[in-house]
Order: structure tokens, then sequence, then C-alpha cells
């Protein structure tokens, strides 16, 4: 089985006059991102998105900002398949919590024996003790977290609140969310040392801990309690994501693994499929799928990552 996790930033469907359309891989919280100038780079941004999944061949693929269903599938049906990619008869993408409307989602070649959302879990529902500025009655996940079950393994699949613009203060709500992670984790699993589960997507864990804090926010979710399977990777080859128009690299997105997982597969190591990404993210010097410009057309700020796990189909 080949897996594969992707943010691809911002992708919703909109119908301008009554025609769809899908905005590119933008965020608008920068000015060279907004307007008629970059609207226009829009539909070629998906291309490349489309053009990196294809890359990756992937059996089952966890996608993070996807806005709907609608959105889903339009992308699938209108970017994916337009490369020559086998399609994705499962796909799933499930409302959860964002306020944007951009959601966890999964697609797959291979059946889904179970899509659950726990957008609705709480603190209080999960028996969680959270920092005081948590709402314990308030939904956890700013986003979701799904679980799949497919084949021998369960996904885990997550984005939780992003560390910006200040990542102390946002550093409780991502531990409340890695928290409810360990234990949806531990409630499936009474063992979670010996299932065999992996948690994908964008956990948004800075590289430095926020000031004042005592530990990584996920911390609850790192190790011992999983294996990070890209540390297989040299350090350097870790980072899956830039910051626009600078310097700064980060290792946001993630394959956490349970133990026995690991040790079942102990020779599969992550890719990090960056030939998507802006010429702007100048760490990356290798090819770069025809198109990608300076900034925008991109396939997204985020580098997909892939992996493969023989004979986890079942």
């Amino acid at each position: 089985m080949r897996l594969a996790s992707f943010n691809v930033q911002s992708l919703r469907l909109r119908w301008p006059g009554g025609r769809p359309r899908l905005d590119g891989a933008r965020d608008a919280d920068v000015p060279a991102d907004r307007g008629p100038a970059a609207e226009a780079l829009d539909a070629q941004d998906r291309r490349l998105t489309a053009a990196v999944l294809a890359h990756a061949r992937a059996d089952v693929i966890a996608l993070q900002e996807v806005f709907d269903q609608a959105t889903l599938d339009h992308f699938h049906d209108h970017c994916l398949l337009a490369t020559g990619a086998a399609p994705y008869p499962y796909r799933h993408c499930i409302p959860g919590n964002d306020g944007r409307g951009l959601d966890v989602a999964v697609i797959s070649r291979l059946p889904l024996r179970s899509v659950v959302s726990h957008a609705q879990e709480t603190p209080t529902s999960l028996g969680l003790e959270v920092e005081p500025e948590v709402d314990p009655d308030m939904p956890v996940f700013r986003r979701d977290c799904l679980r799949v079950e497919v084949g021998l393994i369960t996904l885990f699949i997550c984005h939780f609140k992003a560390p910006y613009p200040d990542a102390s203060a946002t550093w409780p709500v991502r531990r409340a969310e890695a928290l409810a992670l360990h234990r949806l984790i531990a409630r499936q699993f009474p063992d979670p040392a010996s299932g065999l589960w992996l948690i994908l997507g964008d956990l948004n864990e800075p590289r430095q801990t926020a000031p004042a804090r005592p530990a990584p926010a996920i911390a609850p979710v790192t190790a011992p309690f999983s294996i990070d399977l890209l540390e297989r990777l040299p350090v350097a080859e870790r980072w899956s994501w830039h910051e626009p128009f600078g310097p700064d690299l980060g290792s946001p997105d993630v394959m956490l693994a349970s133990p026995a997982l690991a040790r079942r597969w102990p020779d599969a190591c992550p890719q990090i499929i960056r030939h998507g990404l802006a010429l702007e993210a100048a760490a990356y010097d290798g090819p770069r799928l025809a198109g990608v410009g300076r900034h925008r057309p991109h396939a997204s700020d985020h580098a997909a990552l892939m992996i493969e796990l023989p004979g986890a189909e079942g």
C-alpha cells in the first residue's frame, strides 16, 4: 500500500457567474496573493497540485485544506483525472470546525472499511484535562480528526491549529488537540503500541518550542507513543514547508507510526515530493514541474509526503 499526505493550501470550489472554478494555492494573507493577477494563476496552481498527486501514485491520500465534498469531487474529476491518473472512487470530506471551511479529506483506490469524523468531540467528552485557555465544552479539533480504516492499518488524519501569529498563545489549543488524538488512538487500541496505526497530516508544530512552554504542543503523540518515520531521513531533508517570500523552512507535516507499524515495516522510508514548490523555496534545488514560478504558480506551499508499506492492503 502506498500512502500520501498533502496540504493542498486552500482548495475551494466557487461558482462565479454560475461557472465552476477552483481557488488557487494561496491564502490571500500577502498582497501578492490578492487581486485579479493572483486569481489568474489559480487554474495553473491546481494543475500543479494534481500533477504532484499523480506523481505520488498513492493508493490512499490524506488531504488537508479542502473546502467540502463538492470541491473534492470537482478537483478529482476535472484536475486529477486530467493528468491520466487512475480514479479514486472512494472520496470523503466531512464538514469540520474550521471557520473558513477548510477540512481534512481522504481519497482512496482501496475500499475503506470506515471513515469516522471526530469534529464534535470536546475535552469533556474525551475526559481530558486541558489548559485554562481552552474551553472544555467546545470542539477540541480546530478542523477534525478522521479515523480511516483501510487494509491492515488505521489512519488518523489531522490538521492542527496554526501557531501564528503567536506560537505561545496557540500552544494550549494544539496541546489539547494532541491530547485528544492520543485519547482517540488509545480508545481504538487498548494497547496502542501493538496496533497498526499511522498519524498523517499537518500538526503545525513550529521548529522551536513556544516560549515559556515546557515541551512541544504535540508531545502527547510523539515518542515514545509513536515513531516519527521522517526521522528515517537525514535531518536536513525533513522539511516540507517554506515561508512565502522568506527563507524559513518547517516540518509541520507528519507520518507518526505506532511502534508496531514501525517494526513491521523497518525499511519503509518516506519520500518528500517537492517538485511542485515555488522557486522561492530555494532550499530545494531539484527539478520542478513545468510551469512552476518564482512565487506562483505552484502546487502548494507544502510538499507532499509519500510512503510505501508493502502488503498493508491485506
